[in-house]
């Protein structure tokens, strides 16, 4: 069984009926054992890996994203698509609509940001990320999006990630609104950024199910993204799978390639 394609889903993505030929396998890492869902899509092994556990018990902030990517790049997989629940930064992005990440902004604080730590990989490693999400995983998502009728999306957006569990302030989201970000979650980082130090191709599809705070009307709530999740689950499953199978075999992007790699201290750094 040869596994190259990954889905990291949120609240309420996997279902039973998605994959055939299910096996439930747990991954050993040297950063903790990983349990994830291996089955077949049309012919295509695709794994996946609930981001907050079976049974959804791990806040943003207590997931072990290093041995979630360590554990799929284990298994084979070289693609990765992710959903993500988001929080909307403009008015004119209501909830339900679809968002291709294409950059992000981190404002995490208590997570374990790297592989290259000095501990568990020798010698640093300075990673570009020009290109933040795979340009070639997010040009096929657009196009099975295109092909979607009374789809609301766009195919660029920059991420704002908060560290959680708590929510954002109205303060708070203006100003990260006058930053330039489009949308705020609590998970994409340091998902998106381990994943291109493996040398992974990753992509985000994030949906907004919600207006942040103090542009929404009312308080939020997580079940009014569990609600909204609910109602647009089916369509995003179906979006990852085309996407997954439409996905051509060579790798034409860069996210493989590490270009800044040092042994030790350079002179004046």
């Amino acid at each position: 069984m040869k596994v190259e394609l990954a889905i990291i889903g949120g609240t309420g993505f996997y279902s039973p009926e998605i994959l055939k030929n299910i096996d439930e396998v747990a991954v050993k890492t040297e950063y903790g054992e990983v349990q994830m869902t291996v089955g077949s899509y049309k012919d295509v092994y695709i794994a996946f890996l609930a981001r907050h556990g079976g049974q959804h018990h791990l806040p943003p902030h207590r997931i072990n994203y290093r041995a979630n990517i360590a554990a799929l790049k284990e298994v084979g997989v070289t693609r990765i698509l992710a959903s993500t629940a988001v929080g909307s930064l403009r008015k004119d992005l209501s909830p339900g609509s679809l968002v291709i990440v294409d950059q992000f902004i981190d404002l995490t604080r208590n997570r374990q940001q790297t592989f290259y730590d000095g501990e568990h990989a020798g010698g640093v490693v300075h990673t570009d990320f020009s290109d933040p999400y795979c340009p070639q995983l997010r040009n096929c998502l657009k196009n099975i999006l295109e092909q979607k009728k009374d789809v609301t999306f766009i195919d660029k957006g920059t991420y704002i990630c908060t560290e959680g569990p708590r929510y954002e302030t109205p303060a708070e989201i203006k100003a990260f609104a006058l930053w330039g970000a489009d949308v705020v979650g609590m998970t994409n980082v340091p998902e998106v950024t381990l994943a291109r130090e493996a040398g992974l191709c990753y992509a985000t599809l994030s949906l907004v199910t919600n207006f942040a705070a103090g542009i929404s009307p009312h308080v939020l709530t997580h079940r009014e993204v569990v609600e909204v999740m609910a109602e647009k689950i089916t369509l995003i499953r179906e979006i990852f799978m085309e996407t997954l199978i439409s996905v051509p075999r060579y790798r034409d992007c860069r996210c493989s390639i590490k270009e800044d790699f040092t042994l030790g201290q350079q002179e004046g750094s």
